[in-house]
Order: structure tokens, then sequence, then C-alpha cells
């Protein structure tokens, strides 16, 4: 009882820990595991025994015979299943070919190329060799997301990271499992026929599973066919379900089930998605602190000595300095990614829990089977696990910054509201260059932003966390245009210090387009208008319009006659190929001539 409510509460310490003082979670999860484990049993306890024991003597322990492999595999279909919902089909459009390439060819040159180097250093068969490449192919999104968190960058790079981390994981334990059944099979002739015919099962069962499934889920949480209080647990035994169902009639299948069925649901219409969503982040920290802590306690100090050469060194720098750029770089040819943005992709790919997971399963497997040389596989893959993550931990921003990736100043925009308003400022917006997305709880609105070819996403700002989408690094405005004073004040509140790098402006309400100083009226959307305003000069006249301003004396009176006529709303002011709200150029010391205002509503006769 003591070890297990021990593991929990040092997990939950080290998440903490990682969260202070911003690095991945992993990284003090496993230091603590090799703590409590290894190394309190070499150098810190009197009995030579381990603090905590997920297994000992094959039959006791905390997780005694097979159990900790089945808890690690039901845990990482549920941490999957996390990541498979946040996949949104809209944020690929302009990268979706370097992601398929990616897991496709990028994954192809890992196997081989780190097959081919673990056998000729450390001189390991050909069998373990690739079953090493097979485990460290897969990239860890809970490790991606923590670094790039806190490193402001385009869009499309920190997509291509998060997508590879999480649709690679499956792919990784597949070839994995493959290499781990030839070895199993003892080789020959017939592994080839054998091989063919389990891929096909895992492509067949785990996407007809996955997809089924996510479809029926859906259907009976859309009916209320389930009761409020039960929607997250009974999806939970839904993921458990089918990861089951799925490795019963294909072994190894049931992790590209669970990330297909997240991808279906994630991409369709769910309703309550927001809870569900919540509910297994929660989850899925909770089970991460617990593995990682474990299968660090798990190993022994005579597997750690193993590394203890310089063929360690030499193996790692090859797999992170030459496989790692080689794979990115291929992947990535004739693509819209520059060259910097390439070379920060090939040094960002951090291990995560699948890897460290499948590796001690099979590790441990192949012990018990007496395979020579498998005494290296959990120590080299937790090796470059830890090793990759504290790389990237203590330089990702660092070496963004070199490299000239890191955005010096955020130019996107976020506006809360997606009425037809502001989703016609939106597009105005998008047509000079900006990236904007929109943000709403009122999902019809969300949904004619996406038709509009508009980002989009449904969130209510009373209850989101958009601190932890690193999608949105790149905002520093944020504009709240909704009917709601109260929400309005709240989208500030909450997410001024992240989105508002240059300013955080929100549309007046009445009492304060009456009321309000001079002062006050530069954080205004617009200087005099509220959001009745707004609508309905979008009513009267939903278009954009725009004149040129040669003189500071025409500046102030087209000000002057916007201000007295009621169905045009001054917006933005374009000069020198600079974008400003009319209140934040009024901050500016730019000359106040050879300008463009535009402006919503109807045109001015001057």
């Amino acid at each position: 009882m003591l070890e297990l409510a021990g593991i929990i509460i040092l997990g939950i310490l080290a998440q903490w820990f990682a969260w202070k003082f911003k690095i991945p979670a992993i990284l003090p999860l496993i230091l603590i595991g090799l703590l409590v484990g290894p190394i309190a049993a070499a150098y810190l306890s009197e009995d030579g025994s381990k603090w905590i024991e997920p297994i000992w003597n094959g039959e006791k322990g905390l997780f005694p015979g097979d159990n900790l492999y089945y808890f690690v595999s039901l845990s990482i279909s549920i941490i999957l299943f996390e990541g498979g919902l946040t996949l949104k089909r809209n944020e690929i459009i302009n990268v979706g070919p370097v992601i398929t390439k990616l897991i496709t060819l990028g994954s192809a040159i890992t196997f081989f190329g780190a097959g081919i180097v673990a056998h000729f250093i450390f001189g390991l068969g050909w069998d373990l060799s690739f079953l090493f490449s097979g485990l460290i192919i897969v990239t860890g999104p809970t490790v991606i997301t923590p670094i790039l968190r806190n490193i402001p960058l385009k869009k499309d790079i920190s997509t291509v990271l998060k997508w590879e981390g999480i649709l690679i994981d499956p792919i990784g334990a597949l070839v994995a499992v493959l290499v781990f059944e030839f070895i199993s099979v003892g080789g020959g002739g017939g592994f080839t026929k054998t091989a063919l015919m389990e891929f096909g099962k895992i492509l067949l069962f785990g996407t007809s599973f996955g997809f089924t499934f996510a479809h029926a889920l859906a259907y009976v949480i859309n009916k209320k066919l389930i009761p409020h209080y039960l929607l997250n647990v009974v999806s939970l035994s839904t993921v458990l379900l089918v990861f089951v169902e799925s490795e019963v009639f294909a072994h190894e299948s049931g992790l590209l089930a669970v990330v297909v069925m997240g991808m279906v649901l994630g991409n369709g219409k769910l309703k309550n998605i927001k809870e569900l969503l919540y509910f297994k982040e929660s989850l899925s920290v909770l089970l991460i602190s617990m593995l990682f802590i474990l299968l660090s306690a798990n190993i022994n100090i005579e597997d750690l000595m193993l590394l203890y050469t310089w063929k360690t060194v030499l193996l790692f720098a090859i797999v992170v300095f030459v496989i790692r750029p080689l794979a990115v770089f291929a992947s990535t040819y004739k693509s819209n990614l520059e060259f910097k943005e390439k070379l920060f992709i090939s040094w960002v790919g951090p291990r995560g829990i699948v890897a460290a997971g499948i590796a001690s399963l099979f590790g441990s497997k192949l012990l018990k089977e007496g395979v020579e040389g498998a005494e290296y596989i959990t120590p080299l893959v937790f090796m470059i696990v830890l090793g990759t993550v504290l790389l990237n931990a203590t330089t990702a921003r660092l070496f963004a910054k070199m490299i000239g990736v890191f955005l010096k100043s955020s130019e996107s925009i976020l506006i809360v509201g997606a009425s037809s308003p502001s989703r016609l400022i939106a597009r105005f917006l998008r047509d000079k260059g900006k990236r904007v997305v929109l943000i709403d709880a009122n999902k019809n609105f969300i949904e004619e932003a996406l038709n509009d070819g508009l980002e989009a996403f449904n969130v209510n700002v009373y209850q989101d966390n958009l601190t932890d989408n690193i999608e949105l690094n790149d905002v520093g405005y944020l504009i709240a245009i909704t009917g709601s004073d109260a929400v309005n004040k709240q989208a500030l509140t909450n997410f001024s210090k992240i989105f508002g790098e240059h300013g955080s402006y929100k549309i007046a309400s009445s009492v304060e387009t009456k009321n309000a100083t001079i002062e006050e009226r530069k954080n205004f959307f617009t200087p005099n208008d509220d959001f009745i305003n707004l609508c309905e000069a979008y009513r009267e006249n939903p278009i954009i319009n725009e004149v040129k301003i040669i003189s500071e004396k025409e500046y102030y009176k087209t000000l002057d006659l916007l201000a007295l006529e009621e169905k045009s709303i001054p917006l933005f002011i374009e000069k020198d190929k600079g974008l400003y709200l009319v209140p934040e150029f009024q901050k500016t010391t730019e000359e106040r001539k050879e300008l463009v205002l535009s402006y919503l509503g109807k045109k001015l006769v001057t």
C-alpha cells in the first residue's frame, strides 16, 4: 500500500516540478524511478532492496508476473486515445504530405539506420538490432508538447511535431511487434508470410474496430442514451473494450484501434467532446506519472552498467545527430518548409512512454527465453528516451533562437467570438496575410467559420485552458468581440498574458461607449462602438471598405466622419506594410498620413 501511494504522490510532485520549471515531466519521473529503483538498491538501501519494486523474482512485487505489462498496455491505450482526440483535420492543410512521409519514409530510415548502427557498435544480432531500432522509431507526444509549449513557433512546425508524435506511436509499436514475432519464431523463410498476415490483420482489425466503436459511442452520447454522470467512465470503458477486443483478434492492433477511435471522435460532431477530453487528459497525467516511475524502477543496476561505455555515446550521437536529420530532410524534400524549419524538426525528436513501455515488455520476455543480447534492449531504449528528452528539454528553445525559427514577435490574432461580423473581420485579416484563429462557445458559429475556411475552435472562456494548445504559440493579439461584456472581460482576464503580447482589446459595452475616458478607449476594439452597433453596421452593409488617406488633416477628418456615422465603423489602419487596430495605431508615433483606413459598413461620402 505504501509503495503504491508513494508512486502516485511522487508522480504528481514530479508533474508539479516539471510545470514549475517548464520542463517535460518525463525527465523528473524517470530520475525518480531510477532513484527509488536501481540506485536505491545499489547505494541507498541497507539490504540492497529497491524502495519501489514493480516485479521481484518474477512472481512478487506490486505487479507480479505479466501484470505490469498488462497495466502498461492498457495505460498506453488510454494515453494514445487522448492524443487522437486532439488531432484535427484542419491543422494539416499545409503539412499533411510532410506528416505522411515522416511516419512512413522517416520511420523506414530510422528503422534501418538505427538497426545497422546498433549491430556494428554493440555487436547485437540483426534481429535484436532491428528490435531496438523499431522501438526508437516513435517520438513521444507526452514529451513534445511540454517542450513546444514554451517556444513560440510557426503553426506548421508545431503541427508537424505534434501529429508525428501521436501517429507514429502505433507504427513504431507495429514494427517492434513484427520484429519480436520474427525473433520468437526463430526467423526462417516462413516469417515473410507470417509477417504479412500479421500486418494485414493489425491494419484490418485496428482501423475497423476503432472506426466502428467511435461512431457507436458518438451515437449513444449524442442521443443521450448515457446519463451525464456516467459519460466519462462509459467512454473510458469503451476505450479499454476496443483495445482488448482488437488485441484478441490481432495481437498489437489495439494501439492503432484507439488512435483511430480518438481521431474519428475528435473530428466528428460529438457533443460533450470537451468534457471527455478533460477527463482523459487528467487520467493520462496520472497514468504517465505512474508508468515512468514503475518502468524506471523496474530496471536493475546491472542493466545500467551495460551502458557505461563509449559505445553508448556513439550510438546516441548517430541516432540523434545523423539518422533523425536524415529521416526528416528526406521526408520534407520539396515541401514548403524552410531549411531552418527542417533543421529544428530534426533537432526535436524525444522518445516517450510507448518506447519505454514496449521495450520493458519485450526485453524481459526475451530475457526469459534466453535470447543472447536481450539484456541490452531495455537499457538502450531507456538511454535514448532519457537522453533525447534531456537534450531537447534543455536546448530546444536556445536552438530555435540560434537557427531563427523562434518567433521574436508573435503576429497571429486570436478573436474571441465567431459571429458573422467577426468572421467577416477574420476573412479580411486572412486576406491581408495574417493568421487568424476564432474561438467561440457557439458550435454553430464555429461550424460556419470552418465552412468559410477559417481556423476556429469551440471554446468556453470560463472553462478552457488555451495555453496547452501549442498551435497558438504564435498568437500576439487578443481581440474579444462577443455580445456579452462579461465574456469579453473574462477572455482578457484569462488570456491577455499569454496571447496579448501586442495588445488585448475588447468591444466596448453600451455603457462604456458613453462614459469611458480617452485613455480607456485605447483598449477598445473600436473607439466609439459597441457590439450592437457592429452587428447593425454588418446587417446594413456587410463589406469592409478601404480608403486611402494622404494627409494628417484627412486622417482626423475621416475618423470624425466615422464617429458621426452610425452605420460605419473604423477597424484597421495599414501603413508601411504594418496593419494596426485603430486604437493600437493611436498609441504609435507613426505619421498620420500615407496610409489606408479600413472600416465596416456604409461607404463614406466625403
